[in-house]
């Protein structure tokens, strides 16, 4: 087989793991991997942008969509004119917003430079900044951008990861989750 065959099916190959990966991630997880949101990990002022440090705790009741991401990733903010909507859509309806910047390149550990970003980007909603990738890890997150919808009781419920536009499946994905907690809490 030559080289650029070979090198077809590996490309290939990466792409319907990724679909696949991506697919069974806009899956209700509640049943195979259900547990709660971690403790946030940064209680220093420092660590948060637009907010003060916030505990889990302060969040009870809430239905949270919770998005982690970094500001050079181009599939997040590809994603913030979706992400936008869905915090004007539901919002008035209880729906919290926060967001964990774990950083990829030193640039992006730089506060500052977080804070810029968060302006440039029109981000309101409290942002943890995670340069330590202590909440990524207690998330065992592995993707840029990741959508962990939770519920009223902190029950992580469904996460999907990848870049999110208005109208995709993962938007519809998370979309629904969302109305389907808050319907349910407005309900109890």
């Amino acid at each position: 087989m030559s080289c650029r065959k070979q090198t077809l099916l590996v490309v290939l190959g990466i792409f319907v793991a990724f679909n696949a990966v991506t697919s069974a991630a806009g899956a209700d997880t509640t049943n195979r991997d259900a547990r709660r949101l971690p403790e946030f990990t940064h209680d220093a002022a420092a660590d948060w942008i637009n907010s003060e440090p916030l505990q889990v705790a302060d969040l009870r009741e809430s239905v949270i969509l919770l998005h982690v991401w970094t500001f050079e990733c181009w599939n997040c903010y590809r994603s913030f004119p979706w992400l936008e909507s869905v915090v004007e859509r539901f919002g008035p309806r209880g729906l919290v917003t926060i967001g964990v910047h774990s950083p990829e390149f030193d640039r992006e550990r730089v506060r500052d430079n977080v804070v810029a970003k968060v302006k440039k980007f029109g981000l309101r909603h409290p942002t943890m900044i995670d340069n330590d990738f202590s909440y990524w890890r207690a998330l065992d997150n592995r993707f840029w951008p990741a959508w962990y919808i939770v519920d009223q009781r902190g029950i992580i419920r469904t996460v999907v990861v990848g870049e999110t536009h208005r109208g995709d499946r993962r938007a519809a994905a998370i979309e629904a989750a969302i109305d389907g907690l808050l319907s349910a809490r407005q309900v109890r």
